[in-house]
């Protein structure tokens, strides 16, 4: 059967002239709405000497104040449970998701009905991109306690896909499923595809020819727009790799990669993309690095403007050649991941694009940062493959050698381990260890 190149053509191929007119009229009243319903937005705007009126143009969005995670769960603290960002009652909110508190208390993301249900029209869109079709059987091996992506599963369903609820499981028990019922997609992260991976050789297993795996979604790092980390994990399963891009403080999958697999299409129609200097909060040119700032367009549970992700893109408004005219994004890394070695910022993401691309290595990598004689230093661990006849000290000099050329600094060290000895991921992969404030 052949089945549509687009989930929603006309929102999707809009040209940008209709789009960031739709986007300036969604926002007018989006902007209303807080001010209106909102107590903390009502107090922010007024201290900050701007009031919805004040907004004609889609450039006048940077006069509005920021908000942020620490903002996110004092004003949440202050009004438990949902806090005084929201715009609803609590009688109109049908479903909540919660960020993991790593980094502090828990923060709740609530959704109204309608919300909820064009969250996961965005799901199916963002999976339609991706290649899924009512053909395909799905497996959702994402958490389903209280994190954003768990639902998402249902955009899949309402694509009419085959979908299989595996949520967070033993890698025994999901590597059972993929070989009893032999789907042909799976959504985890990249540290898990390539654990999961691994962990199927070592059971007699080959991915890519024993099982059914034809795409694989990952999200919630970075490697997945890494060409290389990408690249290994393809050939690994046999199958094509797809990043997605989520925020809890949102919802789920925002963004997702389409066949051109060129940067991830950002749902435009939902969200206002800012893309700024971290330090001056100035716009960057399109294509430079800067920090990622999101502005909900329609979610009126709780309104999120000028939202301060912490997450590094670069982002583009140029047409994919697939056709759809939404910008793409591509992720670099956290802010917070970030350090700097002689005046230069490193990503943990360029060191992976690097070790990635040393055939003598793993590809597992872990990074520490410390300071010496007041002065940020950081090493690299590595694992040499035992089939690699290499010489040991030959390949320290080009695993030296390479990240020096990428990213401008030289690590103070590198730690050449045998394979296996680097502890594998089976959710997020632990890669930076900061010792500078201990």
């Amino acid at each position: 059967m052949r089945y549509r190149q687009f989930w929603n053509k006309e929102i999707e191929t809009l040209s940008r002239e209709e789009l960031e007119a739709y986007q300036a009229d969604q926002l007018s009243q989006h902007l209303l709405l807080a001010y209106d319903q909102s107590a903390y937005y009502k107090e922010a705007f007024d201290q900050a000497g701007v009031k919805p009126s004040d907004f004609k143009e889609l450039a006048d969005i940077r006069k509005f104040p920021f908000t942020n995670k620490q903002i996110e769960r004092e004003r949440q603290n202050l009004k438990p449970f949902l806090g005084d960002m929201t715009a609803v009652e609590e009688e109109e909110v049908v479903f909540v998701s919660a960020s993991s508190g790593s980094t502090g208390v828990p923060t709740l993301s609530p959704f109204t009905r309608q919300d909820f249900e064009e969250f996961q029209d965005v799901q199916s869109r963002l999976f339609w991109a991706a290649g899924m079709r009512p053909t395909d059987r799905y497996v959702h091996a994402l958490n389903f306690t209280l994190f954003v992506g768990g639902p998402d599963v249902i955009g899949a369903q309402n694509l009419g896909a085959l979908c299989l609820w595996a949520g967070a499981i033993p890698s025994d028990r999901l590597l059972f499923i993929l070989k009893e019922f032999q789907p042909t997609m799976i959504w985890t992260t990249p540290s898990y595809a390539w654990y999961l991976g691994e962990t199927a050789r070592k059971q007699g297993i080959d991915p890519a020819k024993d099982l059914a795996i034809k795409r694989i979604i990952v999200a919630g790092e970075a490697g997945g727009s890494i060409d290389a980390t990408r690249a290994a994990i393809e050939e690994l399963w046999g199958a094509k790799v797809y990043d997605f891009y989520g925020i809890s403080d949102i919802f789920g999958a925002c963004a997702g990669a389409c066949e051109a697999r060129s940067g991830l299409h950002i749902a435009e129609d939902h969200i206002l993309v800012e893309v700024l200097n971290p330090e001056t909060l100035e716009p960057v040119a399109d294509g430079e690095r800067g920090e990622l700032v999101l502005t909900t367009l329609r979610k009126t549970a709780r309104p999120m403007i000028r939202f301060r992700t912490g997450d590094i893109v670069t982002y583009t408004k140029e047409p994919c050649t697939c056709g759809r005219t939404h910008g793409r994004v591509n992720i670099t890394g956290r802010l917070d991941d970030m350090f700097i070695v002689s005046g230069v910022n490193v990503f943990p993401s360029d060191v992976e694009f690097v070790i990635r691309n040393i055939p003598e290595l793993t590809g597992e990598y872990r990074i520490t940062v410390f300071t010496e004689n007041f002065t940020t230093k950081y090493k690299v661990e590595v694992e040499k493959l035992d089939t690699s006849a290499i010489d040991e000290e030959a390949l320290l000099a080009k695993v030296q050698d390479s990240i020096k050329t990428r990213l401008g600094v030289r690590p103070k060290e590198v730690v050449l381990l045998k394979e296996g000895e680097l502890p594998r991921a089976t959710h997020k992969a632990k890669r930076l260890i900061d010792l500078r404030n201990n």
